[in-house]
C-alpha cells in the first residue's frame, strides 16, 4: 500500500490554494495531506489545508529554521515548500533530511545569486542571457544620473528594489509635475522624479537607511513567465511559457523564451520549481526577474493538461516524472478573482510559548458555517474565446 504524502507550505501566497488543489487531484491518485502555516489567520491557504497553524511572529531566520524543523518532525512532513526565510531554510537541508523531510527548493548558492537582482543580472550576462541596461542606485544623485542616462537613450525610466518579489516597490518615473490629474481615476505606478529626489535627500539628511534600487528602462510587453522544473541533477524536466499582454494570457513553447530559461535553470541549479520572467527590450527578449520558488500562477498550466506541483513533489521524493511536455497548449484566457472559504473564526495571534497543539481545526469548517466568511482570491483561470 502506498503511503500518503504530507506537504507543508509556509506563509505562502493566497493563490497557492490552487497549488494545494492540484496536489490533491494528482494523476497518480496518491493521497496527499496539506499542512499550512501563516501569520494571517484569514489566509485562504490555511482554510484549504488539512491542518494549519499560525506562525509565531518576530523570529530571526535562525530561530525560524528551528521552528521549521520542529514542525517537520512533529507533523511528519515529507515535502516542505519554503517561501518565508527560504535562504535560511535551504542552508540547513541536511538537518531537514535528517528528520525525513525533502525541501522543494534550490540549493543555497542558487538562492543567493537571485536574491539580489544586480548580482543576478551580472551572473546571467556571463552565460549569454540578454539583460536590459541597469543601474544600482542608493542616493538621490545616483538616481538622477541613472534617469538622465536612460532618458537620453530614449527610454522611460523605472525602479524597483534590488531585492524583492511580487512587483512590490515597482514605480515608473515621470517628470510631469504633480497635479489634480494624478488624483483622478485609480492610483498610478507613476511617481514624479522631483518628489522622489526630495524624499531621498530628506532620508540622507536625517541619516535614515539608504535605499537599494535597480533603475532600468520600462520594458515592453509581452511578458513571458517560464515555469521550470529542474532535477537535483541540473537537468530540466519542464519549461512552459505563460504569456501576458494586457488582460490576455496564453502559453508558448517558443525557443526565444525557453532557451534562455533553460540556460538559467540548468546553469545555476534552480532545482525543483522556479519561474523566469522576460519582457521585450526593443526587438529582443531580455531577462526581467528570476523567482527561486513556484510562481503564484503555476496552476494555470492545468489549462495545458500539466500538473506541475505534483511533478515537483514526485521529484523531491526521488520519483522522477521524466520530461514533461504539455499534450496541448490551452486557448488564451484571462484571470479573474473569486471567493474562497475562510476558517469560521478569526483566531487570536499565536504566542511563541503556547502549546504545540494545533491552533486550527484539522479540517475546514462546514460550508454552512462560512457563508459570511469569504475572501477574494485572484488567480482563477477562465478561458477566453480566440
Amino acid at each position: 500500500m502506498v503511503s500518503r504524502v504530507r506537504v507543508w507550505l509556509n506563509r505562502t501566497y493566497a493563490e497557492n490554494v490552487f497549488f494545494t488543489d492540484q496536489l490533491r487531484r494528482n494523476p497518480s491518485d496518491r493521497a496527499v495531506e496539506i499542512h499550512a502555516t501563516h501569520g494571517d489567520a484569514d489566509s485562504p491557504v490555511l482554510a484549504a489545508a488539512d491542518t494549519a497553524e499560525l506562525e509565531p511572529e518576530g523570529l530571526s531566520p535562525a530561530a525560524y529554521v528551528e521552528y521549521a524543523l520542529a514542525q517537520c518532525e512533529r507533523r511528519g512532513i515529507d515535502v516542505f515548500v519554503p517561501r518565508l526565510h527560504q535562504a535560511a531554510v535551504v542552508a540547513h537541508r541536511a538537518d531537514f533530511d535528517a528528520v525525513g523531510t525533502a525541501l522543494l527548493a534550490p540549493p543555497p548558492e542558487a538562492v543567493a545569486v537571485f536574491h539580489d537582482k544586480v548580482i543576478a543580472y551580472e551572473a546571467v550576462k556571463a552565460i549569454g542571457v540578454p539583460v536590459p541596461p541597469y543601474h544600482r542606485v542608493r542616493t538621490a544623485d545616483e538616481l538622477v544620473a541613472a534617469v538622465e542616462e536612460l532618458e537620453e537613450a530614449g527610454h522611460r525610466a523605472c525602479f524597483k528594489p534590488a531585492s524583492g518579489a511580487g512587483g512590490v516597490g515597482f514605480r515608473m518615473i515621470t517628470r510631469s509635475p504633480f497635479s489634480l490629474t494624478h488624483l483622478s481615476g485609480f492610483p498610478s505606478p507613476y511617481v514624479q522624479l522631483d518628489m522622489v529626489v526630495e524624499a531621498l535627500r530628506q532620508a540622507e539628511d536625517s541619516g535614515e537607511e539608504q535605499v537599494d534600487w535597480l533603475v532600468m528602462p520600462r520594458l515592453e510587453q509581452p511578458e513571458v513567465s517560464v515555469d521550470c522544473l529542474t532535477g537535483p541533477d541540473n537537468r530540466l524536466r519542464m519549461a512552459i511559457g505563460r504569456t501576458k499582454n494586457g488582460r490576455r494570457r496564453g502559453f508558448t513553447l517558443h525557443e526565444q523564451w525557453l532557451e534562455p530559461a533553460r540556460l538559467i535553470a540548468e546553469g545555476f541549479g534552480l532545482h525543483y520549481l522556479s519561474n523566469i520572467q522576460f519582457r521585450m527590450f526593443g526587438d529582443r527578449p531580455v531577462l526581467m526577474d528570476v523567482n527561486t520558488r513556484p510562481a503564484g500562477g503555476l496552476h494555470q498550466l492545468s489549462l495545458c493538461g500539466v500538473n506541475a506541483p505534483w511533478a515537483a513533489v514526485q521529484l523531491a521524493l526521488g520519483e522522477d516524472p521524466g520530461v514533461i511536455v504539455p499534450p496541448f497548449l490551452g486557448q488564451d484566457y484571462t484571470v479573474v478573482s473569486g471567493p474562497r472559504p475562510l476558517r469560521a473564526v478569526t483566531l487570536p495571534h499565536q504566542r511563541v510559548e503556547e502549546s504545540a497543539e494545533p491552533l486550527l481545526p484539522a479540517v475546514p469548517a462546514p460550508a454552512d458555517s462560512v457563508e459570511s466568511a469569504r475572501v477574494t482570491t485572484a488567480g482563477a483561470a477562465q478561458a477566453l474565446p480566440l
